[in-house]
């Protein structure tokens, strides 16, 4: 996980839902959702097992308040924090995701983008966790797309569906073991953007 995002779970701070959230933030991000179970997080997070449930109804409550969390911690406060710290026009910040990625891919604890991860370990698509997903990666879409409009792009929307597949191609390409590709799918973003342009 980028620098400055990790959650990490305390069990002498923070209220027990904290405790449960970050826990199985880390554990759902690192490992997937069905290789961790309920067990796991409450021996991780040193709260009872009827907290859990006090807080999450199921697991699946659980897994759709840490897309939630991974939302807001990764696409936010850190992805768009960075691309808008680094550079100042909708081109540049365009260019400035596979700049950011390129640092993320690097790091030892890189471990890919959970709402992919979760789309395929839930290829239902009607799988409310699926859905869910999907949901979040049209987020960061749309993060792209107001890019694309600030750059001048006569279609915002063609343009951020060619960037999302250009991120997780470099994503996947990454966790195969190219942590290089964050520079070549730049090489492939100048290209589409000087097309677009």
């Amino acid at each position: 996980m980028p620098r400055g995002t990790t959650l990490t779970p305390r069990r002498q701070a923070g209220d027990a839902r904290e405790r449960i959230l970050a826990t199985a933030y880390h554990l759902f991000c690192r490992h997937g959702i069905r290789a961790v179970g309920i067990d796991l997080i409450i021996a991780e997070s040193g709260v009872a097992k009827m907290s859990i449930y006090r807080h999450f109804r199921s697991k699946d409550a659980l897994v759709l308040a840490v897309l939630e969390r991974r939302e807001s911690s990764w696409s936010q406060d850190w992805l768009q924090a960075e691309v808008n710290r680094r550079a100042t026009t909708g081109a540049e910040r365009l260019l400035a995701i596979f700049d950011v990625f390129d640092e993320w891919f690097r790091r030892r604890d890189f471990e890919g983008c959970f709402f992919v991860k979760v789309l395929l370990e839930f290829d239902d698509r009607k799988h409310p966790l699926h859905k869910a997903s999907r949901e979040h990666l049209a987020n960061v879409r749309s993060y792209v797309r107001s890019l694309a409009a600030d750059a001048g792009i006569g279609d915002p929307a063609a343009l951020a569906r060619q960037w999302q597949i250009l991120m997780e191609g470099a994503i996947i390409a990454a966790i195969e073991g190219d942590r290089a590709a964050a520079k070549q799918a730049r090489v492939i973003a100048e290209l589409v953007l000087q097309h677009a342009r």
